[in-house]
């Protein structure tokens, strides 16, 4: 008397085989997430905001320290949303 295994499609394998790798292969991944942990970003917000004072001011060194540097930006934008010129000072 022969096993069934040996009866069976070769096709069996492939659907019995499949899954079989994907169980193995995620205990694999869950043992080297567990003794390898990604290092924890400490006080991201603060290294955060730090990096964009420093990129404000470079934008103003670059701008020649001129206070009204944005100033067509937005002029253009009220024009735009209020379809009306700005007034000349």
């Amino acid at each position: 008397m022969s096993n069934w295994f040996q009866k069976q499609n070769p096709y069996v394998w492939l659907i019995i085989g499949g899954p079989s790798i994907v169980i193995v292969a995620s205990f694999i991944t869950l043992y080297l997430a567990i003794t390898n942990p990604d290092p924890a970003i400490d006080d991201y917000y603060r290294k955060g905001m730090e990096i964009n004072k420093t990129l404000d001011a470079e934008a103003q060194q670059s701008a020649g320290h001129n206070s009204n540097a944005m100033t067509p930006a937005v002029e253009a934008r009220n024009h735009v949303q209020t379809s009306m010129k700005p007034a000349d000072n």
